[in-house]
């Protein structure tokens, strides 16, 4: 987890990065920017950091040598040269600007920030802070004029809403740092560049990430696989997603064969297990999940998936919370409809 209560804000310079399709180009600022207000400091750092909070890190990567990643050797520089920070900044903005192919990318401000002391479970590093704000709110000002007040209004940045950012950790240098990303605005095709073009980051695969890749193969098992069309009745989908959520919370590790055993048992579901999981992996280039450590916090960022509800036509809705053994499902020949039959201990 971050703690951020230590920070230090050493530097940090805005230039304005234009719509590279409209060719609207850079304009960068002559200096860094002085904060010498307490309270300037405590609003930047809020509206730069408040958004990293997850267990999920990247790595700059390169299909070829890691070298060759632009990001990456431009924040070792400055890791290694601190007197390079405008210079780096400015090879950043110009990188920004030539990778933002899209025409629907919006114009924006970009901020370099470099910052100390910053804490990542048991390390204190640097860190650098790649910032871009695209989205402007309008605000009501209100103000006394002589004995009244008066309302106007202006543009300005929500600092509850960072719409991209990156903090690249000191940390893990060889590998291609220690990377976290933010990007807020849109999950469509133009919002790709900040991560893919612009950063070129790779997931880093530790337990939080190998456990919420985890949870979501199975939840695509089960909507893909488990189904009516497949001969799965709809509460023995719902079953075998309660029975991955209590193996998860049960067990330290997660090992595929004993998985495979207590949670799915029969031999042709196991099979069709693997088979999907085979191909989640290839298709995501994942390492295969044979053995890892499970993340609580993937688990409880994951829970969502779990939560199960049965729709019967426009009347009821079942809610599964726990054990989906004590629902049947069967088939009333004079009223030619099916039914659920519900077994309980106590009614609240």
């Amino acid at each position: 987890m971050f703690d951020f209560s230590n920070v230090n804000l050493n530097q940090i310079i805005v230039h304005q990065i234009g719509n590279r399709v409209e060719e609207e180009g850079v304009k960068l600022s002559k200096r860094e920017m002085q904060v010498n207000d307490h309270t300037v400091e405590g609003i930047l750092k809020q509206y730069f950091l408040s958004p990293f909070k997850a267990d999920y890190f990247y790595n700059f990567s390169h299909e070829s040598d890691l070298q060759l990643n632009a990001v990456y050797n431009f924040a070792k520089q400055l890791f290694d040269n601190p007197n390079s920070f405008y210079e780096q900044s400015t090879n950043l903005a110009y990188h920004l600007y030539n990778s933002s192919n899209h025409p629907k990318i919006k114009p924006g401000e970009f901020y370099v920030v470099r910052f100390s002391d910053v804490q990542i479970g048991d390390e204190v590093v640097d860190g650098i802070g790649l910032f871009k704000s695209e989205t402007k709110d309008t605000y009501i000002r209100v103000y006394q004029k002589e004995e009244n007040y008066e309302v106007d209004y202006e543009n300005g940045i929500n600092i509850k809403k960072l719409d991209k950012g990156c903090l690249i950790f000191n940390s893990e240098e060889e590998y291609g740092f220690k990377v976290s990303i933010i990007d807020a605005t849109n999950k469509a095709s133009e919002a790709l560049y900040w991560r893919d073009e612009f950063l070129g980051v790779a997931p880093r695969e530790n337990e939080f990430y190998q456990t919420n890749q985890l949870i979501d193969m199975c939840r695509s098992f089960s909507d893909e696989v488990l189904t009516e069309k497949n001969n799965v009745e709809k509460h023995e989908q719902v079953s075998f997603l309660k029975r991955t959520e209590d193996y998860l919370k049960k067990h330290n590790d997660f090992n595929n064969e004993d998985f495979k055993s207590i949670v799915i048992g029969d031999e042709q579901i196991s099979e069709a297990f693997e088979e999907f999981k085979q191909g989640f992996e290839q298709e995501r280039e994942l390492t295969p999940f044979e053995q890892f450590k499970i993340s609580e916090p993937a688990l409880k960022k994951g829970k969502k998936f779990f939560r199960s509800i049965i729709k019967l036509d426009k009347n009821f809705h079942i809610y599964v919370h726990s054990n989906p053994d004590f629902i049947e499902k069967g088939f009333d020949n004079l009223r030619s409809l099916k039914y659920y039959k519900l077994y309980f201990h106590d009614e609240s």
